[in-house]
């Protein structure tokens, strides 16, 4: 059967491709299409990528007019595909600068927001309750900074069952100081002086701390420890200076229960006690060597005297060490970076310590850095210079001139050279 076009013959006169010898176009023909079974008709046209009918793309196809799936516009002339589409796009490699940078920037800005609010919540818990604006006659300032250390026998804010547990006793009428200690920070090295709490002294005229009264000198001498019991922090100070001629800048006081919160908090000090020591009115119970002391041990240890060889002269040693020791581990990154440890420590010391109005944080850890230097060797400790010829009522003389040769040494700035023969 012919299926070509009418018109088609072989003989001479072949019109092989001319169509009909009619004057109109041929009609359109539809050409026999050939499939594989199981696939449904598709159009000439419909080709992924090109929709329906010839460049006539389908409304929901998704796909552009003479565009092959995954590549770029084809060449109307035939030629290779364009650039690749979007979906041929590499994935850009992580900026790992850009990242960096800002990572350490959001670690700066909470490390900052940190610093600070944990600067303001420990400014708000200073105890600024000492005035010392009330001290008359004071020395002139020298070099560095005096800071007046005191550990008193205060029982404020402690329990019946926390005196028992510390071997504080009851409470007291009049507290009295444990231990007296200067810290001059300078640039030539820090001192810690020991003043023996049985030191005898003059009381110099003095206004009242909480009356304001005048009182005038009266050439009374009596152990220093005794002027704290009298009328309290101002007084200590003003009998200091008026005895040494040294001005104390600043002060700052701690309780029994105060410094055995501290020690707990930090989770102890170790020390290397030299000796076995047993001390029935202090509670301490000691064998030699190293050792790390709790809150109570502590207390124990920093308050024996009547087991000791050399009785207040060596106690005040031991508190010395014992001080360097904490002020050492406070300051070590484990308790500064540790906030489960540092806020604990910081807030069992700010609740206890008492500091001057003029005192701030900052001046409180310049006091601890200080304190730390010494016992790693940055500066000197000593007992105030003693003379040999004791005083009153069982009472130490201060050693004059050399106590003059040591404050002219602190104020002007140079290294001390005067040593304690006791």
């Amino acid at each position: 059967m012919n299926q070509w076009p009418d018109g088609w013959t072989n003989s001479s006169g072949d019109r092989h491709g001319r169509g009909s010898g009619a004057p109109e176009p041929d009609p359109t023909r539809a050409m026999p299409h050939t499939q594989r079974p199981g696939i449904p008709p598709q159009s000439r046209g419909d080709v992924r990528g090109q929709g329906a009918g010839y460049g006539n793309p389908s409304p929901d196809s998704g796909y552009s007019p003479g565009q092959v799936y995954g590549r770029g516009a084809a060449d109307p002339h035939g030629g290779p595909p364009g650039p690749p589409g979007p979906h041929d796009e590499p994935r850009p490699r992580p900026n790992w600068g850009r990242r960096i940078k800002w990572g350490l920037l959001t670690l700066v800005v909470v490390m900052l927001v940190w610093s600070v609010g944990t600067y303001l919540w420990a400014d708000s818990k200073l105890r600024n309750e000492v005035d010392l604006s009330i001290v008359q006659d004071r020395p002139e300032s020298g070099d560095g900074t005096n800071y007046l250390i005191v550990g008193s026998d205060s029982r404020e804010g402690m329990t019946k069952e926390e005196k028992q547990e510390l071997n504080a006793g009851g409470p007291k009428e009049g507290a009295r100081t444990d231990s007296i200690m200067i810290l001059h920070v300078g640039d030539n090295g820090n001192t810690m002086i020991s003043l023996p709490r049985d030191s005898w002294v003059e009381i110099p005229a003095f206004t009242g701390s909480e009356s304001g009264e005048k009182y005038p000198a009266q050439g009374k001498h009596t152990k220093i420890n005794a002027t704290y019991a009298q009328d309290g922090a101002p007084l200590l100070v003003r009998t200091v200076e008026h005895n040494t001629g040294l001005r104390i800048d600043h002060y700052a006081e701690i309780g029994f229960g105060g410094f055995a919160k501290i020690v707990d908090a930090v989770g102890g000090v170790e020390m290397n006690i030299p000796r076995d020591i047993k001390d029935e009115k202090s509670g301490a119970d000691f064998k030699k060597g190293t050792q790390t002391l709790d809150g109570k041990q502590a207390l124990s240890f920093v308050r024996t005297r009547y087991a000791l060889p050399g009785s207040d002269l060596d106690r005040t040693k031991n508190q010395q060490k014992f001080l360097s020791a904490l002020a050492n581990q406070v300051a070590t990154p484990t308790t500064v970076l540790n906030p489960f440890r540092l806020y604990p420590t910081m807030g069992a010391g700010l609740d206890t310590l008492i500091v001057d109005k003029d005192m701030s944080l900052w001046n409180v850890a310049s006091m601890f850095w200080a304190m730390k230097g010494v016992s790693g060797g940055d500066g000197k400790s000593m007992n105030m210079p003693l003379s040999a010829q004791g005083g009153p009522q069982g009472s130490l003389q201060w050693d004059k001139p050399k106590v003059k040769q040591l404050v002219d040494q602190l104020n002007n700035g140079e290294k001390v050279t005067v040593t304690s023969d006791r």
